[in-house]
């Protein structure tokens, strides 16, 4: 199997190194790492062990040609270069794998290159890029695989399988909405947060942006302030909400659960709270404001995601920093 992966970050770095380890012929579109990883390889540091691939690198879409398997690992802020990063790798019989964060990017896909094409992967994982071609693995791992808006067929299995033998763990599904839920009740409190907190308590409550700003906050010092922890639990618990009012139930533990394993990664310094201390836009419409605009719609009270998403677009794009 042919596998390109289009949005070489943390994302999309960490699972192609492990496929091209495990003897995948693994594509990388790569733009800032193209030289290094060409020269070098990708890196990979991680909790099980250290290793260094040399999958093949390009800088421009048109050179790798048609593939069998697509990852998107792009950033939601680049889904408006879908049709260009993706099309010159998709022929007919491509499966196209979204690994994003957030809602809404399926369906963009679907939109551009037909619904029997996509497939999504929820990416249960702690990974940061700390330099050119070097990923840093933190924890966990697990892919929850499915189709979009159909049943799992024999390529979803198939491609779970290639997973799988590259030693990631991978779940395949027939509905994808739990596990989408699932995820955001970590993403919306640990990454918006983190942001946040930037701009002090005061900011997230009423929206008052204060004249200085300082760098986002890891997972470990949201977890260790009363204050912080406790809007960790109540945003946790709105998100939970506006799953039940869709009628996706989500385990009563969920919460909990994520706290603790949250404490056992260490300092964590999740992907918004990194494009902020760098001065990158957030990810605002997939990862919080579609999630909002869905609560809207099903009538559930969402206090606190309302005054994360002010807060954060206020300070989306602001970019002088201590």
């Amino acid at each position: 199997m042919k596998i390109g992966v289009v949005g070489v970050g943390a994302l999309g770095g960490y699972y192609g190194a492990r496929l091209c380890r495990a003897g995948a012929e693994v594509h990388l579109l790569l733009r800032a790492d193209y030289d290094v990883v060409r020269e070098h390889g990708l890196r990979v540091q991680s909790l099980d062990d250290d290793f260094t691939v040399r999958p093949h690198a390009h800088s421009i879409p048109s050179s790798i040609g048609i593939c069998d398997l697509i990852l998107v690992g792009l950033k939601t802020t680049a889904n408006t270069q879908y049709h260009e990063l993706i099309d010159p790798l998709a022929g007919p019989n491509t499966a196209i794998l979204c690994l994003q964060n957030g809602l809404g990017n399926c369906e963009q896909l679907a939109d551009l290159f037909g619904k029997e094409r996509v497939l999504a992967g929820l990416c249960f994982v702690c990974l940061n890029r700390t330099g050119p071609g070097v990923v840093k693995h933190q924890g966990f791992g697990k892919i929850v695989l499915g189709e979009f808006k159909q049943a799992a067929q024999m390529r979803t299995r198939e491609i779970a399988k290639i997973f799988e033998k590259s030693g990631v763990s991978c779940e395949v599904v027939d509905e994808l909405g739990e596990g989408l839920w699932e995820k955001l009740v970590w993403n919306i409190p640990f990454n918006g947060l983190g942001v946040a907190a930037a701009a002090g308590l005061t900011a997230l409550e009423f929206g008052e942006i204060p004249e200085v700003i300082g760098p986002a906050w890891a997972t470990d010092r949201l977890l260790g302030e009363e204050a912080w922890g406790i809007l960790v639990h109540e945003l946790m618990q709105e998100i939970i909400n506006i799953a039940a009012a869709k009628d996706i139930n989500l385990k009563a533990d969920l919460a909990q659960r994520m706290i603790h394993n949250t404490r056992t990664m260490g300092s964590y310094r999740p992907s918004t709270v990194v494009d902020f201390d760098q001065g990158r836009p957030f990810e605002m419409e997939s990862m919080f404001l579609e999630p909002l605009r869905q609560a809207r719609a099903v009538n559930v009270s969402v206090p606190r995601l309302e005054a994360l998403c002010v807060v954060l677009r206020k300070l989306d794009g602001y970019l002088p920093r201590p």
